[in-house]
């Protein structure tokens, strides 16, 4: 492990042999950059990318943050621009940040798998104001545009009850070229030249991908089917800019006492050789092949 400057930002390299994360100390908790066997990042790199807030302007730098839902201007975009803690440990890292105007501490728990492309991802909210929090941990990553997303539906037999739900954020057109709807996968394209879209679901399948120039990235993360979750029940969502495609998870809404915690594990990992999802019945031979569910 050792320090580097990347995209202006003083940061920790955390590896094994198939690879290499940096995670922020300037500012943050973010981790800004993830390759695989020596090759690009695979995250957006966004260092000039921002929007502004009534606390002050908003970075979104790029990679990897925890988000608090639902969203808010006041609370989701608090300011993470100070440097944070970070507690080194076996095959791994704990990156700390507490917000001082909402007491709500953000932490990113690392542990890299000592041979495998697989990264297991810890996020914690915890509320250190005075009063209970109604929330959702919110876990966001950024990967540059040009490849293909594939978001899984539930395929269950459920004879005359639905068995599917779709979520869609008031700029996104149905209709959209970039969208290829399928009855068990939707592919998202990130070839946009302007405009967005934003897709959520519930996710009893409980992981997404990512398709680049023959690598696939794959987050999971659990789904309660028992729970409540924002965006009319979206455990997961998928936002395409022109700018960055994030595949995003959150946890179950919950409601923190002064000092109580929510925790939300997401598990990476990375394949290589990937042929290019094109539509659904190339996304099915793919999830078989990679062995996912």
């Amino acid at each position: 492990m050792h320090t580097t400057t990347f995209l202006n930002q003083t940061c920790l390299e955390l590896a094994n042999p198939v690879l290499s994360l940096l995670v922020t100390q300037s500012v943050g908790p973010r981790i800004l950059s993830l390759r695989y066997q020596g090759g690009e990042n695979l995250f957006a790199e966004l260092p000039d990318f921002t929007t502004e807030t009534p606390a002050g302007t908003y970075h979104f730098y790029g990679g990897h943050r925890l988000w608090r839902a639902p969203e808010a201007l006041e609370t989701t975009y608090a300011l993470d621009d100070d440097p944070i803690e970070i507690t080194l440990h076996e095959n791994g890292a704990v990156l700390t940040q507490t917000d001082p105007g909402t007491r709500v501490q953000k932490s990113l728990h690392l542990t890299l798998h000592a041979s495998r492309p697989q990264v297991q991802v810890t996020h914690t909210l915890t509320n250190f104001s005075e009063r209970p929090l109604t929330l959702a941990a919110w876990a966001i990553t950024q990967l540059k545009p040009g490849g293909v997303a594939i978001l899984p539906h539930s395929t269950d037999p459920t004879g005359f009850l639905p068995n599917r739900q779709i979520a869609l954020w008031p700029y996104t057109d149905f209709r959209s070229p970039h969208l290829t709807w399928g009855n068990a996968y939707t592919l998202v394209h990130a070839q946009m030249t302007e405009g967005a879209l934003k897709v959520g679901f519930p996710n009893p399948r409980g992981w997404l991908a990512y398709w680049r120039e023959g690598t696939m990235f794959v987050k999971r993360a659990a789904f309660n089917p028992g729970a409540g979750y924002y965006d009319f029940g979206s455990s997961s969502e998928c936002y395409c800019g022109v700018a960055m495609l994030e595949l995003e998870t959150l946890s179950p809404i919950q409601t923190l006492a002064p000092g109580e915690s929510a925790t939300h594990v997401e598990t990476w990992e990375v394949f290589g050789g990937v042929d290019a999802p094109q539509d659904e019945a190339d996304a099915a031979r793919i999830v078989e092949e990679r062995g996912l569910s």
